[in-house]
């Protein structure tokens, strides 16, 4: 159910990383290389920002912590909490990382984290993004490359993510190395397609939407040579083309 619980006994030998990467709902994480981990450059300024932090880094890496057997339950439920929030934000530095980068253009590839739902964009593959960097904030969103906007995941399990795991910089950064890369199958062409909503054939103006007859200003008829034309030809229709907005705002 992806509820945060401990692995039992018979799974003592799984690395804490590839335990909580298979949690369900846990797709759109990767494995963080436990040598990234082990960098203390690399997590800079997040000891400020998790409870807990030394034990929650002893968890992640699967070392004991000294004092551990001391912790009551309460204090042990808070400790795995916060592996889980150290975790993402190490993940958000990782996955901006060549290895992380190249890790996460397989699942993309592999559709791991979904399908754009715009009907234009074809079943264009997207990725994670978050909408700020700090936890808490938001939670995650899927980005479109073709289309360029952003959505919720399918699932209600990824819908409950923090966005800070993957961060506001990682989908572009990915997208932008693939330009690098000589190969056209990576080149994402904007949709250009945009649904527009009709009334009997008519194409319908919005409120906001300035009158036709206001942006592209039309020749003056006078009033003879208007029924002159109708005269000559009775079957001229002065309604306009199927291409001409309908005024709904006086109905």
């Amino acid at each position: 159910d992806g509820s945060y619980e401990s692995p039992g006994e018979e799974d003592e030998e799984i690395p804490w990383i590839i335990w909580f990467c298979g949690l369900k709902g846990n797709e759109f994480f990767c494995e963080v290389d436990e040598d990234f981990i082990k960098d203390e450059f690399n997590l800079t300024g997040l000891s400020a920002m998790v409870p807990f932090y030394d034990y929650a880094i002893d968890m992640i890496i699967d070392h004991a912590s000294p004092g551990e057997e001391d912790l009551t339950e309460e204090q042990q439920h808070m400790v795995e909490s916060a592996a889980e929030t150290l975790y993402g934000l190490i993940h958000a530095r990782f996955i901006t990382t060549h290895r992380g980068l190249s890790l996460m253009e397989e699942k993309y590839r592999q559709f791991h984290f979904g399908r754009c739902p715009r009907v234009y964009c074809g079943g264009q593959a997207v990725l994670p993004v978050g909408q700020s960097d700090i936890v808490r904030e938001s939670s995650v969103k899927v980005f479109c490359p073709k289309c360029e906007d952003i959505y919720y995941p399918r699932s209600s399990h990824h819908k409950s993510l923090d966005g800070a795991f993957w961060g506001t910089t990682f989908p572009h950064l990915l997208l932008l190395s693939l330009q690098d890369v000589n190969n056209p199958a990576n080149q994402i062409n904007r949709s250009k397609q945009v649904y527009v909503p009709r009334i009997f054939g008519f194409r319908v103006r919005r409120k906001e939407e300035p009158q036709q007859a206001q942006q592209q200003p039309q020749p003056q008829i006078t009033a003879n040579a208007s029924q002159a034309t109708r005269r000559a030809d009775p079957n001229v229709r002065t309604v306009g083309n199927n291409n001409d907005p309908i005024d709904l705002t006086s109905v």
